[in-house]
């Protein structure tokens, strides 16, 4: 959004982890008992020389949207006064409805306010009352100060007023993250969140506008309340989260799941995770149950990308990249042609208990310009990241590899949403004043 406004985006501002997650990738369906599966791809770091790149992609299982269990949803909206802008609460009212055309009668919608006062608009209402919650919505309008988390208490009470057994039980925020009245602190808000989740109650945060919009907040409140979060800022992603990713969005298949790969130092010096800074677990919290974390919705993705430096290669990097905390034994590990086993831990829905499964990945890489569409566009989205970041382990990253990874990657793109990344790199581009950039102009 700041790139469509002439501005380039601050290093902070930059999520590598979400823009390779923001898009969508091919990957199989899971076949077995697991209601997720692991693919893997080897190949070349197209930014640094001599280095590795490993793509690890995770498909959740898709649920038929016949079989999609029956939902008991909350819209929590905030009408304050800073909601009042046109791509902020009038873009609230367009996306829920988007999300109101695809309910079914056994659904269940309620709706809460919250301003200076928070308050009920809509009682639990069928789903297929389509009219009498459109009406509601058209009705609401902004104005006041904002009382967050009495609205967050009330919406939490009437979910579980109409608690659906086995079903989809979920609060729905819709905000731009200006908290300034009520419950304020994070450290309360997210205490008030872990405490409703245990009830089976999750929450989903959307945030709407720009300006003070609290990014981290909201995704932190998400993170606590077992749902996930997404931002919107035009009626093409409000499409997105609520019609096409409309599945992983609300109905989750497999809840806290948890990676953690070791390494054979036979074939690894060292290796770093790009991205994902915010998420990382501590190697004791794998096996603990009661630490929680990431769920994935019906046919969710999600993507990670290892950088390897492998044995035998001299790197700048080796002091700045993660050694080879989870190797046991070196003895074992060398006996093995396996460059990594990864090791998924999750729950199913409904339970408090992890299940485990492996996947070990063998040390063949595949040349870059023979590796899948998925993996040549992650790793334009990645790359992009490091340019952006202005990363220390960008190498010889450059927009014109970006864009030609990522062209040469662009097959079945219904929605034009990589098609409109290549439109935004060659946007940053112009908008890069980096010392980095002068020199290759120059």
């Amino acid at each position: 959004r700041l790139l469509n406004l002439g501005q380039f985006p601050q290093k902070d501002m930059v999520r590598i982890e979400e823009m390779i997650n923001y898009f969508d990738y091919d990957y199989p369906q899971p076949k077995g008992e697991h209601p997720v599966v692991i693919q893997t791809e080897l190949s070349d770091s197209p930014w640094n020389k001599g280095l590795k790149l490993l793509h690890i992609g995770l498909q959740a299982k898709t649920i038929p949207s016949d079989n999609l269990p029956a939902s008991n949803l909350v819209f929590l909206v905030d009408v304050s006064g800073s909601m009042g802008m046109p791509n902020k609460l009038p873009l609230v009212k367009e996306a829920f409805k988007l999300l109101v055309n695809q309910l079914r009668p056994s659904d269940r919608v309620a709706m809460v306010v919250y301003a200076g006062a928070a308050g009920t608009v809509l009682p639990s209402t069928p789903g297929n009352q389509t009219s009498t919650i459109k009406d509601a919505l058209d009705n609401l309008q902004a104005g006041g100060s904002t009382a967050g988390g009495e609205g967050i208490r009330l919406a939490y009470k009437i979910a579980q007023d109409h608690f659906i057994k086995g079903g989809n039980n979920r609060v729905i925020l819709a905000s731009d993250g200006d908290f300034n009245v009520g419950v304020s602190s994070e450290g309360e808000l997210q205490r008030l969140v872990e405490e409703k989740r245990q009830s089976g109650v999750y929450l989903s945060v959307l945030g709407f506008g720009m300006g003070n919009y609290k990014d981290n907040k909201m995704e932190t409140l998400a993170d606590k309340g077992n749902g996930n979060y997404a931002y919107i800022d035009n009626l093409q992603e409000a499409q997105k989260v609520f019609v096409h990713e409309f599945g992983g969005t609300l109905f989750t298949v497999a809840k806290d799941v948890k990676l953690q790969l070791e390494f054979n130092p036979r074939f690894v010096k060292g290796y770093r995770l790009i991205g994902y800074e915010n998420r990382m677990l501590n190697n004791e919290d794998f096996h603990n149950d009661k630490k929680d974390a990431g769920d994935m919705g019906s046919g969710h993705t999600v993507t990670a990308l290892y950088e390897i430096i492998p044995a035998g290669v001299e790197s700048a990097y080796l002091n700045k990249v993660d050694d080879l905390k989870y190797q046991k034994s070196a003895e074992v590990a060398t006996s093995s042609n396996e460059l990594v086993t990864i090791k998924l831990r999750y729950k199913q829905p409904d339970s408090e208990t992890s299940r485990l499964f492996e996947v070990p990945v063998r040390n063949a890489a595949t040349p870059l310009a023979n590796t899948s569409n998925n993996f040549r566009f992650a790793a334009a989205v990645a790359e992009w990241g490091l340019l952006l970041r202005g990363s220390e382990f960008k190498g010889e990253a450059s927009y014109d590899q970006v864009i030609d990874l990522a062209k040469g990657a662009i097959v079945k793109d219904p929605e034009g949403y990589r098609a409109e990344f290549v439109r935004l790199v060659k946007l940053a581009q112009s908008l890069d004043t980096s010392k980095t950039v002068a020199k290759k102009d120059e």
